[in-house]
């Protein structure tokens, strides 16, 4: 996607809200040409004044294509920016997570907080130290130092079938209430579920979870991505 030598070192060059503006664009990007200006004021907590504003001036740094009424999509600048917080963030939600023994509903808050301030050589360090991870704690892909970025076709377990069996492989829904439920329920990432009963109309389902048996809504079913064949996660 980039190489090496074309890395923009974000927190010398950029805000923390342009980088936290271009990364919420790419976040909701993906799957639409175009983000209204409208869902990123929600995603960021900001008035949809000030996401029109702020599309127009990263529009003008060339980071941003921005058509009033048709909403703003990267550049191939802003969406290296993007990535580069992307992969700082994920990164160190997994080194808390692993290293300093936060739980994986408390890091999104911390990794929010330092993903601005990190070096890109702390950033390197960190991820020869964790063994250059592919996916963070909830089940995200890392993009790698060069910009690439490894998605998988998940299948929700709502949409699972009784008697079929997948491994948790990445959350949806990452608020820390969401986590704590599913933590409680087993099903973190890595774990093995079956299916032994849907009931219908949107009823709840039936699981065996790492041999345990669960039930669980549909809701929350929607929000657990499993893989169908056993992998690493």
């Amino acid at each position: 996607m980039f190489a090496v030598n074309d890395r923009i070192s974000t927190t010398r060059e950029y805000s923390e809200a342009i980088e936290d503006f271009l990364k919420a664009v790419y976040m909701i990007q993906r799957g639409q040409e175009r983000v209204p200006t409208s869902a990123l004021a929600e995603m960021l907590k900001i008035s949809p004044s000030s996401a029109s504003e702020m599309a127009k001036k990263l529009a003008r740094a060339h980071l941003v294509e921005h058509e009033p009424y048709r909403g703003v999509r990267l550049t191939q600048g802003g969406r290296r920016v993007a990535l580069e917080i992307i992969r700082n963030h994920r990164l160190l939600e997994l080194f808390l997570v692993r290293t300093l023994g936060y739980g994986w509903d408390e890091v999104h808050e911390e990794a929010e907080r330092l993903e601005h301030a990190v070096s890109e050589r702390l950033i390197q360090r960190i991820a020869e130290f964790l063994g250059h991870p592919r996916f963070d704690p909830h089940g995200d892909p890392i993009p790698d130092p060069t910009g690439d970025i490894h998605y998988r076709d998940l299948i929700p377990l709502a949409e699972y079938s009784p008697a079929h069996t997948g491994r948790v492989a990445r959350l949806s829904d990452q608020s820390p209430e969401m986590l704590r439920y599913l933590a409680e329920k087993g099903l973190t990432v890595g774990a093995t579920v079956e299916v032994l009963k849907a009931d219908p109309f949107d009823g709840p389902l039936t699981l065996r979870v790492n041999g345990n048996e669960q039930v669980i809504g549909v809701n929350v079913a929607q929000c657990v991505l499993l893989a169908p064949e056993p992998e690493n996660v």
